[in-house]
């Protein structure tokens, strides 16, 4: 099985990149950070993300998690988003996670001749032999846009519109030093990652450049 391991920083375009890399190859593809937000969502619904103990609480939801269920919802809510980084940091939550992602590889040798996973740790702590390893990255102003353009927030005005955009950024920010700087699994570059900076390129241009790479290999 041909091994894929996309890392980067949110709206670096290495989501849309891991979706399209999927379908031209056919292989089997899984957005890892959806599971941190799923148990994020599921401690919101069950009133638990207040608890004083969220790593005991969200290890028990991550034991029982169910990748069907986790392709059906939406866990994009800003609040889903900030408590998934927040746990995400938790080493015994990591350890059953990082688990089921080797489960789920494994489960697809027989099924797929390849597989793809994206998120924050994939070729450092997943996927440490893949074939490829790419890391996905660009400026936070341009990351901020992106976001704000997935919104789809037609109705603002010049001046809610920068407001919203230096919220954004200030979100980013945060986030990417939590990543950056947690003690297990922080979010860096592989050693033998190709790291692509998509600050001046579109969804396209990385596609391909991407695929340029693998085609010759």
């Amino acid at each position: 099985m041909i091994e894929i391991a996309i890392d980067g920083t949110a709206a670096s375009g290495k989501g849309t990149l891991a979706r399209k890399l999927a379908e031209k190859y056919n292989f089997i593809y899984l957005d890892t950070g959806l599971l941190y937000r799923k148990v994020a969502n599921e401690l919101i619904i069950k009133k638990k993300n207040i608890s004083n103990d969220l790593e005991y609480h969200s290890s028990v939801i991550a034991r029982n998690l169910n990748f069907l269920e986790i392709k059906k919802e939406d866990l994009r809510s800003e609040e889903t988003a900030k408590l998934a980084s927040l746990i995400a940091t938790h080493p015994k939550l990591r350890e059953i996670l990082n688990l089921k992602q080797k489960e789920f590889v494994e489960e697809n040798k027989k099924k797929f001749s390849g597989c793809i996973l994206d998120g924050r740790d994939i070729g450092t702590k997943i996927l440490p032999n893949a074939n490829f390893k790419f890391f996905i990255d660009a400026s936070i102003e341009v990351r901020a846009k992106r976001r704000l353009l997935e919104k789809n927030i037609s109705f603002l005005h010049e001046k809610d519109e920068k407001c919203m955009l230096q919220f954004l950024i200030k979100q980013m920010n945060d986030r990417d030093k939590l990543d950056i700087k947690r003690s297990i699994s922080p979010l860096v570059p592989a050693d033998d990652a190709y790291v692509i900076d998509t600050t001046f390129i579109d969804a396209d241009e990385l596609f391909l450049k991407v695929t340029k790479i693998i085609d010759e290999i």
